[in-house]
């Protein structure tokens, strides 16, 4: 063979090499773009946030929406919003909230008095229409259906004490410290300002004969069971209920009906639970 033939076979042997190489070595379109064969170790050295995912660096977890967020109601040991259960905002704490807060802790501006206070057209121990036979609107209307529902059942209700001024709270509460003592008349009365009565929106109840009316006794009655079964369908809660007196921070009251609304008390009803407990204001001191 010819020198120069040997030169241009030596020369078609590296350019055949060459191309070869070539081949194995340039990334495919397919390789690139498809997820499932990432080079894993192409961001390793990669700045945080230049890889698409954390400007803190690592991977972003997704936007979940938090569960205290919502307005419906809901477990309030899984919300973590400031002691306010379920709640989204301060309403809780707004006087004119049909579903306000009172208790040892929670208690009402100076001499608060509901704006919309009407006489509910239901029975009451006494004739007179006097202060304490009005309730808040909302309150009155639902009492009223409440009162029929249970008429229907062959339950006759009676009221017995609704709103109460914190002038007319003070000289109750007084006479019962006289009475029993400060201590023990805080375990069954509220100290003036922080009574729900003041709200318009809770009542005392009995049976029709007014037998005893804001007693233990009351406690079995067929209107006390009445009440604990179906108050909740009229927007009611039975306030102070049996073995929650350190959560209340006030003994049971089977007697004492408290409006918060359908959606509220349904839930309350439901769970075996407080006022306190649904927003998450435990414990109540004694």
């Amino acid at each position: 063979m010819s020198k120069k033939l040997k030169l241009v076979s030596l020369l078609i042997v590296v350019i055949a090499v060459g191309w070869g190489i070539g081949k194995y070595t340039t990334t495919s379109p397919s390789a690139s773009n498809s997820g499932s064969n990432i080079n894993v170790q192409d961001n390793l050295q990669a700045k945080p946030g230049e890889d698409g995912n954390s400007a803190e660096g690592g991977i972003t977890e997704p936007v979940v929406a938090n569960p205290s967020n919502s307005t419906d109601p809901s477990d309030p040991s899984e919300s973590d919003n400031g002691g306010k259960g379920n709640s989204t905002d301060d309403s809780f704490k707004e006087p004119d909230s049909i579903a306000v807060m009172v208790n040892k802790q929670y208690g009402l501006p100076d001499n608060y008095k509901p704006s919309d206070l009407v006489y509910p057209d239901v029975r009451f121990t006494f004739k007179e229409k006097i202060e304490k036979r009005m309730m808040r609107k909302e309150a009155a209307e639902a009492l009223e259906k409440l009162f029929a529902g249970a008429e229907e059942d062959g339950i006759y209700l009676a009221g017995v004490s609704a709103y109460r001024s914190k002038e007319t709270q003070t000289r109750l509460f007084n006479r019962y410290v006289e009475k029993d003592g400060e201590e023990l008349a805080r375990t069954y009365s509220a100290v003036p300002g922080y009574s729900e009565h003041q709200t318009g929106l809770a009542i005392d109840v009995s049976g029709s004969d007014g037998k005893c009316a804001a007693e233990s006794c009351f406690g079995g009655t067929k209107e006390a069971e009445w009440l604990a079964q179906h108050a909740a369908e009229y927007g009611y809660i039975i306030r102070f209920p049996e073995g929650k007196q350190d959560i209340t921070g006030y003994k049971y009251e089977p007697w004492h009906i408290r409006y918060v609304g359908k959606d509220i008390a349904t839930y309350i009803a439901e769970k075996g639970i407080t006022l306190e407990e649904y927003y998450d204001v435990v414990p109540v001191s004694k």
